[in-house]
């Protein structure tokens, strides 16, 4: 009511219009200084995240190197003590042989003989669409 008398009933369309839009770019800075904070402190905490997960895998694989020096160390006192004069060990299979497939692998074994499918009707070569219609089409009578 204040406004209505004091600015006029000319002016207030405009000036609200005004006063609209000045509130909504107010809210629109306000909401992009908050999403910058909440990315400033996502940020932080994904780089703390970030170094106790690399804290982690250094911790994972110092543990692991050491357990291969360990394994290599107890393989190699292990492997020591066997001799190498024998070809195959009792746990080792013998090497597969190789056998030559031969030249009948090119032979159908299952063939049938032409005479044979002419006789019974079986088709033995493909017809285009457009051979299929000329060939199958009926005749006219007329």
């Amino acid at each position: 009511m204040v406004a209505l008398i004091v600015i006029g009933p000319e002016k207030l369309p405009r000036v609200a219009r005004t006063l609209g839009n000045m509130m909504g770019k107010a809210q629109r800075y306000i909401a992009d200084v908050k999403a910058e904070v909440n990315r400033t402190m996502d940020l932080e905490e994904l780089k703390k995240m970030k170094e106790t997960v690399e804290g982690a895998a250094r911790d994972v694989e110092s543990s692991v190197q050491s357990t291969a020096i360990d394994f290599e160390k107890e393989w190699d006192s292990t492997t020591a003590s066997l001799s190498n004069d024998t070809p195959h060990t009792p746990w080792e299979p013998p090497p597969p042989v190789y056998k030559h497939p031969g030249k009948k692998f090119r032979l159908k074994q299952a063939a049938v003989p032409q005479w044979y499918k002419a006789r019974a009707g079986v088709r033995t070569k493909t017809l285009s669409g457009a051979a299929r219609v000329a060939r199958y089409r009926p005749t006219r009578l007329g």
